[in-house]
């Protein structure tokens, strides 16, 4: 069958395609391959900044063009060479080299490629290709979410909540902070994520510039390899092995499985709290919810990207895992793996489009909220038994327990009978009273942006 997305294998290509078709900029073979003629490019140019040979302006600006506007067909011609050498980045050599025979540049052929071997270009572009994806897609993205879930905190900040845990009653708190609680997690690791740099190894066969040092012995091509790839927004690893070693890479995912660990338990909460009935959410003409069930309205968004976030996770954790591991000076076990890269940032950025729908759907159902705290009086218990022993009540925690552990109906009433028999003082009696589900919620930190 002819490849669409109805014939896709991966869902990512298929079903969801048009969620995250942008990450075929990077990710694709089309986006490898036109990172690899940039990077082949950008060494071509810095090779004659170092007047080892002299490109004529015209080829200068072409080449610069090939950057730019790197097309589809580009992409297929070097396929077509890589049919004949069986090596994808020779391919791209000859591509390049092509290119500069046909602006009648063929002194300067040479130069392209030189003293490199493939994982300088490999492990320059792929990780130009992660930065690129990482600022311009997945941090605005993961940005943008984060600060729909601190604008709902904001929202629901005085919204008195049950709290609940090991799934019991316990003592009261506020819907927004309890959103706020993700909000300050996942600020945390971007922070993390933010710190941790963008590397590359660039370094000849083994990491150790041998041919470029045996052909030009009196250059500083460490410097020179340094401010090359600082110059791509990259930092250049110093002692390497034929390939980059990955460590900040694995880093990277690590930090982005724990952003999608952070979202699978807000996914999850916010599923529990549909089924509390805390919220409902938004019907639309035509959609079905059960197809035999004709009530149903199911909080499939949240479920979508817990499952999304799953299949992100197991891939992250195999490339993190894996990538920093090689034989000696390197086996090619990186190379089909690191193909894989970009399947987990988009089944990643599909969760995140599910949350942001499931977050959309939601109203807030804040009877049944205020109902839940009128049915469990006896979370204030905290309450009564800290102030008596601020009073010096002996065993307030053992009398509290005794009336409210296990048992069925305890109500304001109930409370308050027990208050009146205390040996306290009638002002404590009376801020004893005023203690209720609704007010006993304690204090929060300002709500993060």
């Amino acid at each position: 069958m002819e490849l669409n997305t109805l014939t896709a294998l991966s869902s990512v290509d298929g079903r969801y395609h048009s969620q995250v078709h942008q990450l075929d900029e990077f990710f694709s073979e089309f986006g490898l391959h036109k990172y690899r003629v940039r990077i082949e490019i950008e060494y071509l140019l810095a090779l004659e900044q170092k007047k080892l040979f002299s490109l004529t302006a015209p080829v200068r600006r072409n080449l610069k063009k090939l950057i730019d506007e790197f097309s589809l067909a580009d992409a297929e011609a070097i396929k077509s060479i890589e049919k004949i050498t069986n090596h994808d980045v020779k391919a791209v050599e000859y591509f390049i080299k092509n290119k500069l025979q046909e602006w009648g540049a063929e002194s300067c052929v040479e130069w392209v490629h030189f003293g490199l071997t493939s994982q300088d270009i490999n492990n320059t572009a792929m990780p130009l290709a992660w930065k690129h994806a990482m600022e311009y897609d997945y941090l605005p993205c993961l940005l943008n979410l984060k600060n729909e879930l601190s604008l709902l905190a904001k929202k629901w900040s005085e919204i008195p909540m049950l709290a609940r845990t090991h799934g019991q009653p316990a003592s009261p708190t506020k819907l927004g902070k309890e959103i706020a609680v993700f909000v300050e997690r996942l600020q945390g690791q971007i922070e993390q994520f933010i710190g941790i740099p963008f590397t590359g190894k660039f370094g000849g066969a083994t990491g150790n510039f041998n041919a470029h040092h045996v052909a030009f012995p009196a250059i500083n091509w460490i410097k020179f390899g340094n401010e090359f790839l600082n110059n791509l927004g990259l930092v250049r690893q110093q002692h390497t092995t034929q390939i980059e070693h990955y460590d900040q890479l694995a880093a990277q995912l690590d930090t982005l499985k724990r952003i999608n660990t952070i979202l699978i338990d807000f996914c999850r909460d916010m599923w529990a709290y549909v089924s509390l009935e805390y919220f409902f959410q938004k019907t639309k003409k035509g959609e079905v919810g059960s197809s035999a069930m004709p009530h149903k309205v199911n909080p499939i968004d949240f479920e979508n990207a817990e499952g999304n976030l799953g299949v992100a996770n197991a891939l992250l954790s195999h490339l993190a895992d894996k990538l920093p591991i090689s034989r000696l000076q390197r086996d090619l076990t990186d190379s089909t793996v690191l193909r894989n890269l970009g399947v987990p940032v988009a089944h990643t950025l599909i969760s995140f489009r599910s949350i942001e729908k499931g977050l959309n759907k939601l109203l807030l159902n804040d009877s049944k909220i205020y109902a839940d705290l009128d049915s469990n009086w006896a979370v204030v218990a905290e309450a009564i038994q800290t102030i008596l022993r601020r009073e010096k009540y002996p065993n307030p925690y053992e009398a509290l327990k005794e009336l409210t552990r296990g048992k069925q109906k305890i109500d304001q009433k109930t409370l308050h009978q027990f208050i009146d028999k205390l040996a306290v003082t009638a002002a404590v009696k009376k801020e004893l009273k005023k203690i209720t589900p609704h007010n006993y919620t304690g204090m929060q930190a300002p709500i993060p942006n």
